[in-house]
């Protein structure tokens, strides 16, 4: 955002006619003037309450500076916005991301497989910002959390309140499926993804993952499958949103990569196994890489005025230095 003027010859004639009219109105004060005690003869002579003298200087600054903004005004102050706008559209793509408190496992380089898995979705975010982006989570039901936007503060803001636990305890990673491919189905974007990141099998809900893959197959929606963590005994911790009580440990990590497998199958797509920090960002990649669209986009400036603001200033300070002369000064000059 940057400031600029449609008229700046007017700021130029301000910086003439201002240091004139200061000239001019010391120039041409009176050249006699008379002083006269006023009260009674021979007693204290009449004081105003405010010193006269510098009150009027203090008003004809007021002036001046009113004058100052009407020249601003004039000049056409607007504020210029520069924003890139996308010829092409992206792709429409959700994420279904697994919130069951095994996804608290902290095998991802000291950090869960929670946050570093909501991370990478940010940052895939951020680097494709043309993109209509959705946002699934599964526990024990599935729930629709953010509906397919560009808006990337929306999806932000959801990211950072979504906690492990939010929908109970289990994995119904059909459902899901299902809930992407029903909001994706009328997608008319050149490509549409679905990417499921789980860390475990499917044990609740009425939907079986892998009739939801089909049906995403049978729509032409890509399918990526990515199965976070490693096995053997985890630590774990994380506050349960439910109970407000922050729950720590070890937990014997185990899942059949071939059901997933078998689901990425099913919905011809791609399994692809994370059991570290670095193979899950290499699978974020793939999937960038492989729901690619053509890119054209433009930049756009545009105005926005605000000369409002200094012709209310200026008539704020002239018709309020003109009420002080006339209704408060009145009696004394």
């Amino acid at each position: 955002m940057s400031a600029a003027f449609d008229r700046p010859y007017l700021l130029a004639a301000a910086v003439i006619f201002i240091p004139l009219m200061l000239i001019f109105s010391r120039r041409f004060k009176p050249l006699f003037t008379l002083e006269l005690p006023l009260g009674p003869p021979g007693g204290i002579p009449f004081k105003p309450p405010v010193n006269l003298e510098l009150l009027l200087k203090m008003l004809h600054a007021l002036e001046l500076a009113g004058v100052v903004f009407l020249f601003i005004a004039a000049a056409g102050p607007h504020f210029i916005y520069t924003e890139t706008v996308w010829f092409s559209r992206g792709a429409d793509i959700f994420f279904v991301v697994d919130v069951s408190p095994s996804m608290a496992g902290m095998d991802m380089n000291g950090r869960s497989r929670f946050d570093a898995a909501r991370d990478l979705v940010r940052d895939f975010a951020g680097r494709r910002p043309q993109d209509g982006l959705g946002l699934v989570a599964v526990g024990a039901d599935a729930g629709l959390l953010v509906p397919l936007t560009t808006d990337r503060e929306s999806l932000y803001s959801r990211l950072d309140t979504l906690a492990i636990g939010e929908l109970g305890d289990g994995t119904a990673l059909g459902m899901g499926l299902a809930v992407a491919g029903l909001h994706l189905r009328r997608s008319s974007a050149p490509r549409r993804a679905v990417v499921l990141i789980t860390d475990g099998e499917n044990n609740a809900g009425s939907v079986h993952p892998e009739a939801a893959a089909s049906l995403l197959g049978d729509l032409g929606i890509s399918l990526w499958v990515i199965g976070v963590g490693s096995s053997g005994e985890i630590p774990i911790n994380y506050l349960d949103p439910n109970t407000r009580m922050r729950r720590t440990g070890t937990f014997e990590s185990h899942y059949d990569p071939e059901s997933l497998k078998s689901i990425a199958e099913k919905g011809n797509g791609t399994w692809i196994a994370a059991p570290s920090a670095e193979a899950l960002a290499t699978a974020f990649a793939k999937v960038d890489q492989g729901e690619m669209t053509i890119r054209r986009s433009g930049v756009v400036r545009r105005k926005e005025p605000f000369h409002e603001v200094f012709i209310v200033l200026a008539l704020i300070l002239l018709y309020g230095v003109r009420f002080i002369r006339r209704y408060i000064l009145g009696a004394l000059i």
